[in-house]
């Protein structure tokens, strides 16, 4: 009997919270949550009657009780969220439909995800390799600016062997375009080699234009360099045709076409009476 009178009191606190606190308050982080409840707690829970007597009210309770509870324990206990995490081929790591970056070096092992109300700390065996301030938001990347600049050292090095050595030397702005992409999640690798197919397109100088645009216009992507080409070609009257390159057919390097006149296709549309 007294089990079921401590279960009905315990439910009846957590309906007095519900109806008394959370119901339409509003709060965009747990750090405002906590605060507005520490506020409710002494303002208005903690200066109610006690349901034990009238002549007392829950603070006054709880100040007498306190000597009687037992003291918290020394070492606080570990209720993090763990759970076994591998990227891909990124330095980003999803947990809660966003993701977290890691140091490149990490990239593709077995880690370990720990995360607590407002930290996300990730670990390579038993040692911690990034943290984070925990998001709530979703499919939001969260970048600690040093695996970046790690990672774009990286590639510094190997760019005297990779296509984008070629890309960087003839238009210097695209460095800034992918590390801007880069920033905002796209893949560097992807940013390039989309780059590079444009060069092949529409050269070096109108590449470089269109890139610059898209840098004033805060859009640093491939796709926005592409949409930019794209209007400079549809709405310039003075459009030099787009080279092809034929180094891989020279047989048709000097393949000349004599123009026929156009008459014949008018030619083509008159009826045949002898059809009719």
């Amino acid at each position: 009997m007294r089990a079921g009178n401590q279960k009905g009191r315990v439910e009846r606190a957590i309906r007095y919270i519900r109806e008394s606190f959370f119901a339409a308050r509003p709060f965009t982080t747990l750090e405002e949550l906590n605060r507005q409840a520490l506020a409710w707690r002494n303002r208005e829970a903690h200066s109610r009657a006690w349901p034990g007597g009238d002549h007392r009210t829950v603070a006054e309770a709880l100040a007498e009780e306190q000597p009687r509870l037992l003291p918290l324990p020394l070492h606080r206990f570990d209720s993090d969220l763990l759970i076994p995490v591998q990227s891909g081929k990124t330095i980003y790591v999803r947990f809660d439909l966003n993701d977290y970056s890691i140091p490149p070096t990490a990239v593709g092992r077995q880690l370990t995800l720990a995360a607590s109300e407002s930290t996300v700390r990730i670990f390579d065996g038993n040692q911690e390799v990034a943290r984070h301030r925990r998001t709530y938001d979703r499919r939001q990347p969260v970048l600690d600016p040093a695996h970046q600049e790690e990672l774009l050292k990286e590639k510094r090095k190997a760019s005297g062997s990779t296509p984008g050595s070629r890309l960087s030397q003839a238009v210097p702005e695209s460095k800034a375009l992918i590390e801007a992409a880069f920033a905002r999640g796209e893949s560097a690798a992807r940013q390039t080699n989309d780059l590079l197919n444009l060069m092949e397109l529409y050269g070096a100088s109108e590449l470089r234009a269109a890139i610059c645009e898209a840098l004033d216009r805060k859009t640093p992507r491939a796709s926005s360099v592409e949409f930019i080409l794209n209007q400079r070609r549809r709405f310039s009257k003075r459009r030099a045709p787009i080279p092809v390159d034929l180094s891989h057919h020279p047989e048709l390097e000097n393949l000349s076409v004599t123009p026929h006149s156009l008459e014949t296709y008018d030619d083509l549309a008159k009826d045949d009476p002898d059809e009719q």
